[in-house]
């Protein structure tokens, strides 16, 4: 009878980070893509990433925004004349992320939110009235900071960062030719000439860019 091979401790399995956050597809929120007609264009690359908000209601449920950004889309579409739905992604107020503008979250798609500042950037938008009132959740923040790690670090950018960016019209605060030195993750507002993303929102991207240097999907976490 051969002799048994010698049995060692089980293999351990080490669990390994995630490699993008979560985010939630069109086809998961529901988007009418009859309303797109041309296909997605795209950056060479992604230098920043705009802070935005939506100036709608706070009183949605997180239920609700699957329908609220459907809304938008028609909106952007029927109303701004857009081929898509001007930002590359929402975020709720309970930190859940969706897919915005059509073309692939993990691509660098040239989206419609922060004139002057499109050819460079990512924007994503928060879903509420930071203006007015409202204070952002802290699911909210932290997925803001995780999306833009994530978003900027396929780009080799740090989200903690500055970098000088050249306005391509007048904003009513930069003008034409004119190099703009912005955080990596900005507010609208920074851009453009606007109270976007509003007070509140605004006032916590400081936090932000340091949660979003600490996310395990910034360059080198």
């Amino acid at each position: 009878m051969p002799a048994q091979e010698p049995t060692g401790p089980a293999a351990t399995t080490i669990p390994t980070a995630p490699t993008a956050p979560a985010v939630v597809s069109r086809a998961g929120w529901g988007a009418d893509e009859s309303l797109v007609q041309d296909p997605p264009s795209y950056l060479n690359e992604v230098d920043a990433v705009f802070v935005h908000h939506t100036a709608g209601t706070n009183d949605y449920t997180c239920a609700d925004s699957p329908a609220v950004i459907r809304a938008i889309l028609t909106y952007h579409v029927r109303t701004n004349g857009w081929n898509d739905v001007g930002y590359n992604f929402f975020v709720d107020k309970c930190g859940t992320v969706f897919e915005g503008r059509a073309g692939g979250v993990d691509r660098p798609v040239l989206g419609a939110h922060t004139y002057g500042f499109n050819s460079y950037s990512s924007g994503v938008s928060l879903l509420g009235d930071y203006e007015n009132g409202g204070t952002p959740a802290a699911a909210a923040r932290q997925a803001i900071a995780d999306l833009a790690a994530w978003k900027l670090g396929l780009h080799g950018v740090d989200p903690e960062a500055e970098v000088a960016l050249t306005a391509a019209a007048d904003t009513g605060v930069w003008k034409k030719g004119q190099v703009a030195t912005l955080n990596t993750i900005s507010g609208h507002r920074d851009g453009y000439a606007t109270l976007c993303p509003g007070a509140t929102l605004y006032s916590a991207l400081p936090g932000i860019r340091t949660t979003a240097g600490a996310s395990p999907y910034a360059i080198g976490n």
